[in-house]
């Protein structure tokens, strides 16, 4: 059996280095959630993580309903065919009112839950604008460091701020609709420029074709990204997407320095923010916001 190495704090106190095997996923999720919830040893852990060897992170992002957990079952599928080990971090919208998380994706993706060579995580974005929970990017390194072949992370579709997946992924894959024709420009302006693949999911709808082609014709020939056409509940055109993703993890990222730069300012960012409680904040200012005089410029200067 192949053995894992990842260093967890199981009595939060000294680090222990601890050998993971496929069959201990609950020493992962003990990891998962000391880093997760800042629990004590958490700094110490990342510190301590070893990379033994190269893990591709594959991004897949877009706007809600292109059938991304359909499409990330689907990966999974071929993935596991190849005798691969895969960890998966959904990553689902968290409430801005109640501060709630439905965290469903493991329903969406539950032919794979118990697989010996799969591990799902789901977790929330706690107010996090760019569909990235703030502890994403360290919660994908414990996997990195725990041995798994791949790592998908599957982002909130809420439009071009998800610029903060190219902070995070190697291939980053954007799933769109042949419906997203009208958002077209939108595309182009943004999503474009973190994109290392297009996906047109649910390719058997009407006008797939043409979106297909509108999308090839937008580019440049400096950026001409691959259009790949799928239905994935029907698991076709995903031989295509495989393809890209196993050769493409294996060539360097010309973007190497910009993930690294955006990926070590969203870490310092949170290090920052660190003692900022977001329902608190929102009970303070429901507070002062009552009062005649509230500016909240000089609300903020007294944080």
């Amino acid at each position: 059996m192949t053995n894992w190495n990842v260093y967890i704090c199981p009595h939060m106190s000294n680090l222990t280095p601890v050998n993971l095997s496929t069959a201990d996923f609950r020493s992962v999720a003990r990891a998962l959630t000391v880093v997760e919830n800042d629990l004590d040893g958490a700094d110490d852990l990342l510190k301590s993580l070893r990379f033994l060897k190269t893990v591709p992170v594959i991004g897949i992002t877009g706007p809600p309903g292109a059938g991304k957990s359909t499409l990330v079952n689907a990966l999974i599928s071929g993935l596991i065919a190849d005798d691969k080990k895969v960890a998966v971090l959904a990553i689902d919208p968290t409430s801005p009112f109640n501060f709630g998380s439905l965290l469903g994706d493991r329903i969406r993706m539950a032919p794979h839950f118990n697989h010996p060579n799969v591990f799902i995580r789901s977790l929330a974005t706690r107010g996090s604008l760019g569909g990235l929970s703030a502890k994403t990017i360290e919660m994908t390194d414990v996997l990195r460091a725990a041995g798994f072949d791949y790592v998908l992370v599957e982002t909130v579709g809420v439009g071009q701020s998800e610029i903060e997946i190219a902070g995070l992924a190697d291939i980053t894959l954007l799933v769109l609709v042949p419906e997203s024709g009208d958002e077209i420009q939108n595309i182009k302006s943004g999503l474009m420029e973190i994109a290392d693949a297009f996906i047109v999911n649910k390719g058997d709808r009407a006008d797939a074709d043409l979106f297909v082609n509108n999308l090839k014709k937008i580019q440049t020939k400096e950026n001409n990204l691959p259009v790949f056409k799928t239905v994935a509940s029907k698991n076709e055109g995903i031989d295509q997407v495989l393809n890209f993703i196993r050769t493409g993890s294996h060539n360097k990222n010309s973007r190497r320095e910009l993930l690294l730069a955006e990926k070590a300012y969203q870490l310092i960012r949170q290090k920052r923010m660190v003692g900022i409680d977001k329902k608190k904040l929102q009970q303070e200012i429901a507070e002062a916001a009552s009062l005649p005089d509230f500016n909240i410029y000089s609300f903020i200067s007294n944080r």
